[in-house]
C-alpha cells in the first residue's frame, strides 16, 4: 500500500507500534490529514525529534519550535524560528535556551547559545570554565585516580631497566604530576 492510499480511518485501526513505524518510515511524505495525529503521536511514543521535524517539514512553524522548546532543545526551536525569517523569535530563544542551559549546568549547549547571541569572548569563556567546574564536581576522583596511578605503574613498569635521560625526566614528571593530583584531590574533599 503506497502513502497515499492510506486513510486517516485506516491509520487509526493500525497498532501504536505500527503507527509509529509508519510515521517514520514515511515521515516526508504524510497525506495532510496524518500530519498533526501523527505529530501527537510521535511525541506520545518518545519521537521528539522526528515530531519536531514532521512539524518543520509541513510548515507547522509554531508548532515546530513549542515542541523543541517543551523538549528543552532551544538551540533547534531558534534555528527553525531563523529559518522561518523569525529572527527576533530565534534571538529571544536563544536567550531563553541560555539561562535555561546555564540553570541545568548544560555548558556547552550554553556556549552554542552564546556563540548564536554574538556575546563577548570573556563570557564564552566564563561558561567554559563554569561548565568545567560542573563536570569536575560530578567526577568520581577516586576512579579518575585509580585509572592514572594504573597508568603510572604501567608506565614506571616500561621504565624498569632504563637509566637514560628520557627515562628520568618521564619518572620526574611523573612524580610532579602525582602531587598535583593528590592536591587537587585533597582540595576537592574540603570543598
Amino acid at each position: 500500500m503506497t502513502l497515499t492510499e492510506i486513510s486517516y480511518v485506516d491509520f487509526k485501526k493500525m497498532s501504536r507500534e505500527y503507527q509509529v513505524l509508519y510515521l517514520t518510515e514515511n515521515l516526508r511524505d504524510l497525506p495532510e490529514d496524518l500530519v498533526d495525529p501523527g505529530i501527537d503521536l510521535l511525541i506520545g511514543a518518545g519521537e521528539t525529534e522526528l515530531a519536531i521535524s514532521l512539524a518543520k517539514d509541513s510548515g507547522r512553524v509554531e508548532r515546530a519550535v513549542k515542541i523543541a522548546v517543551d523538549y528543552g532543545d532551544y538551540l533547534w526551536a531558534a534555528m527553525i524560528a531563523k529559518k522561518a525569517g523569525r529572527n527576533e523569535e530565534s534571538k529571544n530563544l536563544y536567550k531563553e535556551g541560555l539561562d535555561y542551559y546555564v540553570s541545568t549546568e548544560k555548558y556547552e549547549r550554553a556556549v552554542s547559545a552564546g556563540q548564536a547571541l554574538g556575546l563577548p569572548q570573556d563570557q564564552i569563556d566564563h561558561l567554559l570554565e563554569a561548565g568545567i567546574r560542573s563536570e569536575s564536581r560530578k567526577m568520581d576522583l577516586g576512579r579518575v585516580q585509580y585509572a592514572m596511578e594504573s597508568m603510572a605503574v604501567s608506565l614506571e613498569n616500561a621504565l624498569v631497566g632504563r637509566d637514560d635521560e628520557m627515562a628520568e625526566e618521564l619518572r620526574k614528571t611523573m612524580e610532579v604530576e602525582r602531587e598535583k593530583m593528590m592536591r587537587r584531590a585533597a582540595e576537592n574533599q574540603e570543598e
